[in-house]
């Protein structure tokens, strides 16, 4: 919670800028809070702005204000034109009094004002939220049916699947024997072999280790035995992944040689309550034999797809009457082939709320696994400050979760960096983090294809059981949508698909017009067509140092629309928990945690970099400079990274720049040339 400096009594309101991003203002003084980095969002000169706060700094003087963040005194910085400013020397924030932010909209290294056409965030839940969860309390709404729901799309897909197997049967393309041999032989092999795949996999490329139920923390140990006492389960097998990432995951064949692995970084960030409900996220997969529907459910697209391979690849021979069924067939599994995938992710997502409703059960708490879910999966997990009285906490185990999607485990967590509080999660800065999954186009698009569900649609359901057990949910998000981010969407959508518009323009023109030449104009204009995309993906205006926290806030933020960044912190892990050849970190500073994603031009360079290099920046204090962008989860696109006298750069921007311009020229001397043997000459 921040309260104004001016007036201690009163909370602080988010209200929005005319650029999208979030700023806090006293609804009183109309005084603005700006978080580490936030001004230079604003600012026409980033770099004047920088050089004049740096010469403030140097002259600071304490000041009487109270900070938002830390309640200490904040410091007096002196810009050019007598200009006064309040900064947290801690948070790195500024405060601007309402007289001063009208000399700073009249400054011409910035232009800030708040869009008085968007009302200001609600400051309560929305009416409608808050009679679904009265009804769900009451008994009068029921909570969804999982299980009916898996079961259905599984029988459907499985309905699907026979009808289109007859078909091709009754059409010749395929023996019934063959059909039922290809059913068998898939799920057979994937089931059979995946498991102990999985181990070898994790003991050559992880610094992974068996451990014994003796080596897990005591009250852990004791939670896994009672759940598998009730549930009549074995006790699973744990595995150990040393690395200070937050993740872990749950594989096997059958509830009996159940494997959980864990990492480091959740006994390190999470409470023994939260550990014990990530814990009990994997063994709801157990129970309810994920791995075995998963396996099924993933059978039927292979088999659609290999139905279609088969009937494509059979030669027309003579008068073959059943070519055109057989095609028909063989267009409509490919079709089929494609709703089944967006099936399966549909059905993964359903069990992977399954999972968390288990755990919320027999933890008899939902909301210690929505802290744990915002604590790994958002960014936000700032740094305790070590001290004698506290050292840091020994763990013997870690584990892995099965609790995000592995593809796009980039994010960590969302605590308060408020010395002395902790790792507590600061609700405020949670729903910044939450309103890109609630509001941006982008997250919808990217849960569809994802094999979890975004984080605020689980906070959402655990808030429903909650309320259903007469608890109060751990968080229910308070935000008005303040305008449609459509606009943003399609402008990005554009921007990343603009090169093959050009080429495709130039190529349906040469063959509409009968002329050549236009095929290496189309080239050409991809050409410069990327260049553009380059220029709007990859803005190269100053890097200004921004924070977890702040970057967190920026709403109309995607893969294709970053925002240029410096942050400061320490390495704690590698991207890819333990796995040796991993090239990618995760970064912690004060406020949270960050992806940081290492790109090279080739693939052979990531990995020589990751098996040989990666490994010096462990746990150390570093400066970073790239990309924020969200793709579901926070990351930033690293440009370089330093720390002490060692440095790193990634070339990939550098790579793309060369074959854009010779994607151009290239174009343009095709072109040429075929105008020439167009003109005969």
């Amino acid at each position: 919670m921040k309260n104004c400096p001016r007036c201690p009594q009163l909370r602080l309101a988010a209200r929005m800028t005319d650029i999208g991003v979030e700023v806090d203002v006293c609804p009183q003084c109309k005084g603005m809070w700006l978080d580490r980095g936030e001004i230079f969002s604003f600012a026409g000169d980033s770099r004047q702005l920088q050089k004049e706060l740096e010469a403030a700094r140097a002259k600071a003087a304490p000041g009487s204000l109270p900070s938002p963040i830390t309640s200490a005194p904040m410091n007096v910085l002196r810009l050019a034109g007598g200009l006064e400013i309040d900064e947290c020397p801690k948070s790195g924030g500024i405060w601007l009094d309402a007289g001063e932010l009208e000399r700073v909209g009249g400054a011409s290294w910035v232009s800030l004002k708040l869009d008085e056409t968007v009302e200001a965030p609600e400051v309560e839940p929305d009416p409608a939220r808050m009679e679904r969860l009265g009804k769900i309390a009451a008994g009068l709404t029921p909570l969804p049916n999982l299980f009916l729901r898996s079961t259905t799309l599984l029988l459907f897909m499985y309905g699907i699947l026979g009808l289109v197997l007859i078909t091709a049967v009754e059409a010749g393309g395929l023996s019934a024997a063959s059909a039922l041999v290809l059913g068998i032989v898939i799920v057979a092999l994937q089931f059979l072999f995946s498991p102990w795949l999985l181990d070898l996999s994790l003991w050559l490329m992880y610094r992974c280790r068996s451990v014994t139920p003796e080596e897990l923390p005591a009250h852990l140990r004791e939670f896994v035995a009672r759940v598998c006492a009730e549930r009549k389960l074995a006790f699973p097998r744990f595995k150990i992944i040393d690395d200070g990432a937050p993740n872990a995951f749950t594989y096997g064949h059958v509830p009996g040689n159940a494997r959980v692995v864990i990492t480091r970084g959740i006994l390190e960030l999470l409470e023994p309550a939260e550990v014990e409900a990530v814990v009990a996220h994997e063994i709801g997969h157990v129970v309810h034999w994920d791995m075995l529907l998963m396996t099924l459910a993933q059978l039927v697209p292979l088999v659609l797809y290999y139905i279609y391979r088969t009937l494509i690849s059979i030669r027309i021979k003579g008068k073959d009457q059943t070519a055109a069924a057989r095609l028909a067939i063989a267009v409509g599994a490919y079709v089929l082939y494609i709703v089944s995938q967006y099936l399966v992710l549909w059905f993964s997502r359903v069990r992977e709320y399954h999972a968390d409703r288990f755990s919320g059960r027999v933890t008899g708490n939902p909301n210690a696994l929505a802290s744990a879910l915002v604590k790994i999966a958002y960014g936000l997990a700032g740094r305790e400050p070590a001290t004698e009285s506290k050292p840091r906490r020994k763990v013997d185990a870690v584990g892995a979760l099965g609790i995000f999607d592995a593809g796009a485990a980039k994010t960590l967590a969302i605590t308060s960096g408020s010395p002395g509080a902790g790792l507590v999660v600061d609700k405020e800065r949670l729903q910044d983090a939450m309103k890109w999954d609630l509001w941006n186009p982008w997250a919808t698009y990217y849960e569809i294809h994802s094999t979890h569900p975004l984080v605020a649609n689980r906070l959402s359901h655990l808030a429903d059981q909650a309320v259903s057990m007469n608890q109060t949910p751990y968080v229910v998000f308070a935000r008005k949508k303040p305008e449609s981010y459509w606009d943003e969407f399609f402008v990005d959508v554009l921007v990343m698909w603009l090169p093959w518009l050009a080429f495709i323009a130039g190529g349906v023109a040469a063959i509409a017009t009968r002329q050549p030449w236009l095929l290496g104009a189309g080239v050409a204009a991809a050409g410069l067509a990327a260049m553009l995309k380059l220029r709007f993906s990859y803005p190269m205006r100053d890097f200004p140092l921004s924070s977890v926290a702040g970057l967190l806030k920026h709403v109309k933020v995607s893969a294709v629309r970053p925002v240029p960044c410096t942050l400061r912190g320490t390495v704690i892990g590698k991207g890819v928990p333990g796995l040796v050849f991993s090239e990618d970190f995760v970064m912690q500073d004060d406020t949270g945690l960050m992806f940081m994603d290492y790109r090279q031009p080739f693939a052979l360079w990531e990995f020589l970099f990751g098996l040989l290099r990666a490994e010096r920046w462990q746990r150390r204090e570093v400066t970073v400079t790239g990309w924020f962008r969200r793709a579901p989860v926070p990351f930033v696109e690293l440009r370089s990274i330093e720390a002490g006298g060692d440095s790193s750069r990634c070339w990939l921007l550098v790579f793309k720049w060369i074959f854009a311009a010779l994607l151009f020229f290239g174009g343009c001397a095709l072109m040429v040339w075929l105008g020439m043997r167009t003109l005969g000459m």
